[in-house]
């Protein structure tokens, strides 16, 4: 006999019926925007420093650790940044599902970060967009705030709606196990951790900082990626 799927795991179903809604309510409007590519050398390619912060997306420490830390290094540095998003969570076996804290919406929010970054790789609009959503997580996945920071950040719903539905949910699902199992390998558990040139650089939990032996402020973390950068390049003195 099959079991019963737990209420707070996601799998490729769930995702499909969601983005069925969301196909529903999006149908008659469509907003978009270029996507502005930089054309670098392949040195400078080569020399930007890898920053990944591990989240979920209902969780109050992810909302501050981008609101105070991430965001603010990202406008300063961004050029000079590998920059990733990834997320925490446990796999289940049952239909290559993935169990979230917070339950199926967060899982389903997760997943919708991981669009618009699979869709929108400049993080300045991929980013911007989860700091969105992030401001109001209590309310993800509900239609009107997907809408606003859709919009706000120049993201076509259409696009957005077709990532959630590929595959019958499979494909949004198969990014977000792989997400998850990236972040067990590493040994990441908390929402939000950053690692910064592979090393975890600071963590917020419960909203303190910790394991910010270099400082936890923007200007902190930017020193540190110009450094890196600067020696990746050859200037370090």
């Amino acid at each position: 006999m099959r079991r019963r799927p737990s209420p707070n795991r996601i799998t490729r179903f769930n995702v499909a019926a969601f983005a069925f809604l969301l196909g529903i309510f999006w149908l008659a409007q469509s907003w978009t925007c270029a996507d502005p590519t930089h054309n670098h050398g392949k040195d400078e390619e080569t020399s930007k420093v890898p920053l990944e912060v591990h989240i979920m997306s209902k969780c109050p420490d992810a909302r501050d650790c981008l609101e105070q830390l991430v965001v603010p290094t990202m406008a300063n540095v961004s050029d000079k940044v590998d920059f990733k998003l990834s997320f925490i969570g446990t796999t289940t076996d049952d239909d290559d599902g993935v169990k979230c804290m917070h339950g199926q919406t967060e899982c389903l929010g997760n997943i919708l970060e991981l669009c618009a970054a699979s869709e929108y790789p400049d993080p300045k609009i991929y980013l911007g967009f989860t700091m969105c959503l992030s401001r109001q997580y209590e309310r993800i996945p509900k239609k009107d705030l997907i809408e606003d920071c859709a919009l706000e950040h120049g993201i076509d719903f259409d696009t957005l709606n077709h990532c959630m539905s590929r595959d019958d949910g499979a494909y949004g699902m198969d990014m977000l196990r792989k997400s998850v199992q990236r972040s067990a390998k590493l040994g990441v558990s908390t929402s939000c951790t950053i690692r910064l040139n592979g090393k975890t650089r600071c963590v917020v939990d419960g909203g303190e900082f910790r394991d910010c032996d270099d400082g936890s402020e923007p200007k902190d973390l930017i020193r540190d990626i110009k450094d890196l950068y600067d020696e990746a390049r050859g200037w370090s003195d």
